[in-house]
């Protein structure tokens, strides 16, 4: 297990004990969130998404990149694994509209 990883998960253990003690919800992650730390987030920081000339510059260009990169490094993603990175870094970093065809969670008024 690599040292990211095993912070990962005694971040993870240390917020459950927390929530727990002192009788507060457990965090919510999105499988994004967790696909970006095990896989994307090791090879470069969060930075990288306020650089200047960044390649992603709309929500397709931004799933675009996602995309990209995964079939980059071999992970083999499926397309709503691809959509849910890009979902997780759009709430996060990005805010660009939604357009296109999404899968899941986002209401019709979006998707025009």
């Amino acid at each position: 297990m690599s040292r990211w990883t095993l912070r990962m998960l005694l971040t993870v253990i240390l917020a459950g004990i927390h929530a727990i003690a002192f009788g507060q919800p457990l965090p919510e992650s999105s499988r994004g969130q967790l696909l970006y730390s095990n896989h994307c987030i090791s090879c470069h920081s969060t930075q990288v998404h306020w650089r200047e000339g960044k390649a992603a510059a709309d929500w397709n260009s931004l799933k675009a990149q996602v995309r990209r990169w995964q079939l980059n490094t071999g992970l083999g993603w499926t397309d709503a694994d691809i959509e849910e990175v890009a979902r997780h870094l759009n709430e996060t970093i990005y805010r660009y509209p939604l357009t296109g065809q999404v899968h899941g969670r986002v209401g019709d008024a979006l998707r025009r």
